[in-house]
């Protein structure tokens, strides 16, 4: 509330500062505008602490500890849950009854303060509304008090609702003010007075425009601020507006403002056939002389050529004045119609919207903070802010574009919530059975088993021993324990097979070193090698696949972009959509490939994570290049683990 508070300040800090406003009218503008900010504070707030509590939960073991004794996670979330549920009720009470009570006050308060304006308070490089009559715009000011003008341009009105007739452009002014007076006096030097008079006729109005025109060194005139500072901040005339209106006067208008666009479409529809002449076409004609008028199929035919040129000529004429003093100005006046109506029926589901996405976002952070296990401020802040923006950017877009009728007003009231609906779905569900966030595998493991072969692990064989009469067994049994024990744990690393390896545990054990000591000091396998080994496995599993998926999606692509502009525009398309696929999945097996290879290094205390730029401008366009280079490489290194 803090933040969103501050950013309202300085979103209306034009319309605060310089004004001499007393506290309790800062006072009002803030509470009226807190409510506003509730619907976009309180969804926020809901997600970012949701996922928190339960990423804390996660984190702490809480909920292994909640699962030990039987609570699952719907059951932890169901009294949060509950809770959720009845704040959401309040909500939509809260949107419907206080908000517009707020934007009530909140739109006439700004109304007030606007007309309140210090003579000192012309800001320079635009036009300043002092009282009602006059407006004043200058370029610079200078001056203890910036009582010193330049370039000074002055429209006056004689009265309220005239229009601005009298222009006054000086090269400087001055601005002089007392204590003891309510009159600004403001002076200017070396300009010009542009009247222009208003006859009472209006036909000279209309046609001589008379005006007049003078200049002068110094010209003084005064502006009355008794109006200016005695303002009623509680006079609230505005009370129409979509955001003030609850469901019930939201439904009253909606249906107004439909019969008044349908009588208005009916005015001109009759307004339009009345300009065509046709409901007085048959006045002339009597009905038994019809058929003995004319029988042909182009009653153009009856005139002569310069009559047909005649009747084009008006029929064109008609048409275009139809079209400019009556069709566009009604056009424009119903874009205005819809687009007030548009907003009227955003206005009114979305209080209905809001309450439901306080359930969806509250359904999306806590299996979200369960599944992360990270409680706190720092991951869950930015997870929840990228979510929130997401949410809340795709409502935007969504009222904007219906506003002008580009997509439906109670789609776009919901469509933010609708799109959120399926991720807390399947957030729940992952949750719930206790799965990660995300499984690639499970979308992989079907191309995988089309494109690659599955690749054979051979087990090792626990009876392979060398022949004791053989020369490598009386070598090996010459060895010191130390020699034993390093062929037991590297013998891979010596390109040996596990013949040498169980012969080496035989003598071992002859020699008073069991299997259990070598396994409890680590020296019944090198887990390193095996860790590498496992890593460089899975880079080649998916570096072969992905090695595949390259061409798959570099041909169809590039096929697809050259049909697509050579007239086959639909086999064009398809085959760019699976070139974009399957370049989505080849990104997927790329960064996955990449992956294994950054942890088969870290067990040689090398990292090469800025070989990220290297996938980036080599991997990715010539990645049948990058793949075997490292294929080669990581199979020389594996050797150097010890």
């Amino acid at each position: 509330m803090l933040i969103f508070v501050l950013q309202s300040v300085w979103l209306y800090i034009n319309e605060l500062a310089g004004k001499d406003l007393e506290l309790d009218i800062i006072a009002k503008f803030l509470l009226y505008v807190s409510p506003r900010i509730i619907v976009l504070v309180l969804p926020l707030t809901i997600l970012l602490s949701s996922i928190m509590v339960f990423g804390s939960f996660a984190e702490n073991y809480e909920f292994a500890a909640m699962k030990s004794t039987g609570i699952s996670l719907q059951r932890a979330m169901r009294s949060l849950g509950v809770f959720i549920f009845g704040l959401s009720i309040i909500t939509f009470f809260f949107a419907n009854n206080v908000i517009p009570s707020a934007e009530f006050n909140f739109y006439n308060l700004r109304r007030n303060i606007a007309k309140k304006k210090p003579a000192m308070a012309i800001a320079k490089g635009q036009f300043n509304q002092v009282g009602d009559l006059i407006n004043i715009k200058v370029k610079d000011k200078s001056g203890d008090r910036g009582q010193y003008l330049e370039e000074v341009i002055v429209h006056k009105k004689k009265n309220k609702n005239d229009g601005n007739h009298t222009t006054i452009i000086a090269e400087t002014g001055e601005l002089i003010s007392h204590d003891d007076s309510n009159v600004l006096e403001l002076v200017l030097f070396n300009g010009n007075y542009y009247e222009q008079l208003q006859p009472k006729n209006r036909d000279t109005r209309e046609k001589n425009r008379p005006f007049v025109k003078s200049t002068f060194e110094k010209n003084t005139f005064y502006i009355d601020l008794a109006q200016i500072d005695n303002v009623d901040f509680d006079n609230k005339t505005v009370t129409a507006r979509y955001s003030m209106l609850n469901i019930k006067e939201l439904d009253y208008t909606i249906d107004s403002i439909k019969v008044n666009k349908k009588n208005n479409i009916d005015k001109l529809a009759f307004e339009l056939y009345g300009r065509t002449s046709a409901p007085g076409l048959n006045l002339n004609i009597e009905k038994k002389d019809i058929d003995t008028v004319y029988q042909g199929n182009n009653v153009m035919e009856l005139f002569t050529i310069g009559q047909k040129a005649q009747l084009v000529g008006n029929a064109i004429s008609s048409v275009n004045s139809t079209l400019n003093n009556i069709i566009q100005p009604k056009k424009r006046t119903q874009v205005g119609f819809d687009k007030n109506l548009n907003k009227h029926i955003i206005s009114y589901y979305e209080k209905f919207a809001l309450a439901i996405a306080c359930i969806i976002l509250f359904f999306i952070g806590a299996p979200l903070g369960a599944l992360i296990k990270k409680g706190g401020i720092g991951l869950p802040i930015v997870i929840a802010i990228v979510l929130f923006l997401t949410y809340h950017f795709i409502g935007i877009a969504a009222k904007n574009s219906a506003e002008d009728n580009s997509i439906d007003p109670v789609l776009a009231s919901w469509l933010s919530t609708i799109i959120m609906l399926p991720l807390s779905i399947y957030l729940t569900n992952r949750a719930t059975k206790d799965r990660s966030l995300f499984e690639l595998d499970g979308i992989l493991l079907p191309i995988k088993n089309i494109l690659t072969k599955e690749a054979t692990v051979t087990p090792l064989n626990p009876n392979a021993y060398l022949d004791e009469s053989s020369s490598e067994y009386e070598n090996i049994k010459g060895y010191s324990d130390k020699k034993l024990i390093d062929i037991v744990k590297n013998y891979r690393q010596y390109d040996l097979d596990e013949s040498y390896r169980n012969s080496s545990i035989k003598i071992l054990n002859t020699r008073g070193i069991t299997e259990e000591e070598l396994r409890f000091g680590g020296n019944l396998k090198n887990e390193n090698y095996e860790n590498a080994l496992r890593y460089k496995d899975s880079y080649v599993e998916n570096s072969r696949l992905t090695h595949k998926l390259y061409f798959i999606y570099i041909i169809p692509l590039l096929s697809g972009l050259v049909l697509n502009n050579n007239g086959f525009p639909i086999l064009g398309k398809v085959l760019i959509v699976i070139g974009g696929i399957s370049a989505i999945l080849f990104l997927i097996t790329l960064a996955k490939s990449f992956l294994s290879q950054v942890n088969f290094y870290k067990l040689l205390n090398r990292n090469i994570s800025s070989n990220i730029f290297i996938i980036i401008l080599v991997g990715i366009p010539l990645y049948f290049l990058y793949f075997n280079f490292y294929k080669k490489k990581m199979k020389e290194d594996l050797k150097q683990i010890r």
